[in-house]
């Protein structure tokens, strides 16, 4: 009798701990989930890295189309819509690739070209040139549409500068290239110009060949002037207290480094007292359209 109640006891005793075992198994396995989800947080996160890093990826893709590819400098040139002041003849609309400039070609000093009842009218009175003569054109509004890339690069093939407006000036003024019309001089032209360096053209189309020292007297011989058809800006004559000759340019009559505007460098244009004067062998860039 005493070994039947032994051997119940010892039987008793082997199935408890086979229970305890089960249910440390089971509780065991109740933690996995809780690895799995730990290990889909982190998976999660990789997965957020990986689109940080495609949007870094973008990025550089935006610095890389917004630069000239001769330099990699960027060259959003919408940051000098604020330099064209005239704001009653002129006006910039910024777009996503592109800045269109309405422009009416009226400038806001004054010109023997005007007519005679307008406020701006002032006769010819320059000593230095008494060879100066009026050609016979009168300066009148125009109404010109100039679309140029906003993000201006180097062009693979440089095209020729038109005749007519290759630019417009910061107080809506239109800005021709070096060239006379056919037939003419621009040396001789040279003795039409008025007493801000400008002229009319059939048409009415007033506009700066050379320097247009109503600018560079108000604004300072080292600033910004206008835009050329490709988008590159122009300058005066100025650069760090050094006036600039043919010979610091090269043949497109510009280079590139750091302006005010473009602390980290931009290709750029500048006047000289010599021929060219404003651009030399067509342009840097590729230009846009322009109506009138």
């Amino acid at each position: 009798m005493k070994k039947k109640s032994l051997l119940v006891v010892l039987f008793l005793i082997v199935s408890c701990s086979t229970d305890d075992s089960e249910v440390n198994t089971n509780e065991g396995s109740t933690l996995q989930p809780t690895e799995n989800s730990s290990s889909n947080s982190s998976t999660d996160s990789s997965d957020t890295s990986t689109d940080s890093s495609d949007t870094s990826t973008d990025s550089s893709d935006t610095s890389t189309d917004s630069s000239d590819s001769s330099t990699g400098i960027s060259n959003d040139i919408s940051v000098l819509v604020e330099k064209f002041y005239y704001d009653s003849a002129v006006s910039v609309v910024v777009n996503d690739d592109n800045l269109v400039i309405y422009a009416k070609d009226l400038p806001d000093h004054k010109s023997a070209y005007y007519d005679l009842n307008n406020d701006l009218y002032e006769a010819y009175d320059e000593p230095d040139n008494p060879s100066f003569k009026l050609n016979p054109n009168d300066i009148a509004e125009q109404n010109i549409v100039m679309t140029i890339p906003r993000f201006p690069e180097k062009a693979n093939n440089h095209e020729s500068t038109p005749m007519g407006t290759m630019g417009v000036a910061v107080n809506s003024v239109s800005i021709f290239n070096q060239m006379a019309a056919p037939g003419d001089d621009i040396l001789e032209e040279l003795n039409t110009f008025d007493q801000y360096e400008g002229h009319p053209a059939p048409g009415g189309v007033y506009h700066y060949h050379i320097e247009p020292v109503w600018l560079t007297e108000t604004l300072g011989e080292d600033a910004f002037i206008g835009l050329l058809l490709d988008g590159f800006p122009v300058y005066g004559p100025v650069e760090d207290g050094v006036r600039l000759t043919n010979d610091d340019l090269d043949v497109y009559h510009g280079h590139s480094h750091e302006t005010t505007e473009f602390p980290n460098g931009i290709y750029h244009y500048h006047i000289t007292d010599d021929l060219p004067w404003i651009n030399g062998d067509g342009f840097y860039g590729t230009p846009g359209t322009i109506t009138n």
